[in-house]
């Protein structure tokens, strides 16, 4: 949220500019037609947000997980919700693992395409029957000489079918010959368009203008050059990008919420029943109120795990807070604008419809709210693990 001191006023003020150029009409068109927003992704690369995050020797702004937050939550909160806001969020910070573990040679050759928005790459981790228990993974990849064979399933990878790449988490060790669960998995830079993979997109309630897919893999093939790291420690690399994911989903969060809330502030001052604003019953304006308030509080927790985070210092209690938190604020504001536009919060050529049904998104993915709390009761509290 917005405060006098701001420290990322500029940044604020940037992506704004941007996004104006693009208003309800642009989102609720893109979204109906299932279609890309390439004009909107085109002009955040030409502005050099995409980029943000990426070490500036790879043509990135070399900033932290802070500013990359602000920058999506401003998104979010211009209108374009989490349409605007997922179609550069695998490039805002995807990417992050090759920048930390990647050999010389790959951060060099794919960095600076992410950066000015001419490489897209897709995340592939989840598959059917493993779902949050990602050790239990079955995509694998054998060794073929200087080069991996990939074979398996995932699915949900948004914008898969416009990705030229897709960061792979495969099982190069079966789990049984494995010492611990978590060895055995290795994360792979692939290409996506290519005949020995299959992309189906999957029909979905909301968020449509973001294609999310099921991928099949039918041995493709992947070079050696494009592991990430070392092979067998692909889990590592993964959780090392758990925390920021989660900040910038919170941050997300609270973009929606800002954007549902102001809509229901307009309408509330401007409707007029029974010769009076509608906003001037305590039925509508506590409600609303509760709603800044709660944003207001997720914002600050936010700011705290994104700047522990940059900092080095844990942050896993941090992370995991602000996507509750911010997650169960967006939400709750994009219903209080529901039922304060009444039966027009459920016309689609208002925005609010849209709002509530992308700020419920949040509190699913990338992980349920449940797995938040499971977190939290083991790890803070020390209460006995429950799954």
């Amino acid at each position: 949220m917005d405060v006098h001191d701001d420290p990322y006023k500029d940044i604020r003020e940037g992506v704004r500019d941007v996004c104006r150029q693009f208003g309800s009409e642009y989102w609720q068109s893109h979204d109906r037609e299932h279609e890309f927003p390439w004009e909107f992704y085109r002009a955040m690369a030409d502005g050099g947000w995409i980029g943000i995050a990426i070490p500036e020797q790879y043509g990135g702004g070399g900033t932290g997980i802070s500013e990359a937050a602000v920058l999506m939550e401003e998104v979010a909160a211009s209108g374009a919700a989490m349409n605007g806001a997922s179609s550069i969020h695998l490039s805002v910070f995807g990417m992050n693992p090759v920048a930390r573990y990647g050999s010389d040679e790959m951060r060099r050759k794919y960095l600076p395409r992410v950066a000015d928005g001419s490489l897209h790459v897709a995340f592939g981790v989840t598959e059917p029957d493993a779902g949050l228990d990602t050790t239990s993974i079955s995509t694998s990849a054998r060794r073929d000489g200087d080069r991996y064979l990939v074979r398996g399933r995932k699915v949900w990878t948004s914008k898969a079918q416009f990705c030229e790449k897709v960061l792979l988490l495969v099982r190069t060790t079966p789990i049984e010959e494995c010492a611990k669960r978590t060895d055995g998995l290795t994360l792979l830079l692939a290409d996506l368009q290519r005949p020995e993979v299959t992309i189906t997109p999957i029909e979905k309630l909301g968020r449509n203008a973001v294609v999310s897919c099921e991928v099949v893999y039918d041995d493709l093939p992947v070079d050696v050059a494009d592991r990430v790291g070392e092979e067998g420690k692909g889990f590592k690399y993964i959780l090392d990008g758990l925390n920021p994911e989660r900040i910038l989903i919170a941050a997300e969060a609270l973009g929606v919420g800002r954007a549902a809330l102001d809509a229901a502030v307009k309408y509330a001052n401007e409707r007029v029943v029974f010769g009076r604003p509608i906003g001037k019953n305590q039925g509508i304006a506590f409600p609303l109120a509760e709603a800044h308030m709660r944003l207001h509080a997720a914002s600050l927790v936010v700011r705290e795990a994104a700047e522990r985070y940059d900092a080095g210092l844990p942050c896993g209690e941090h992370a995991n807070t602000a996507k509750f938190l911010a997650a169960d604020a967006g939400h709750f504001a994009a219903d209080r604008a529901m039922q304060t536009l009444g039966g027009f919060g459920y016309a689609t050529e208002y925005d609010v419809s849209r709002y509530f049904t992308e700020s419920r998104l949040m509190k699913l993915a990338p992980l349920p709210q449940e797995m938040v709390l499971n977190y939290v009761a083991e790890h803070v509290l020390g209460l006995p693990r429950s799954y």
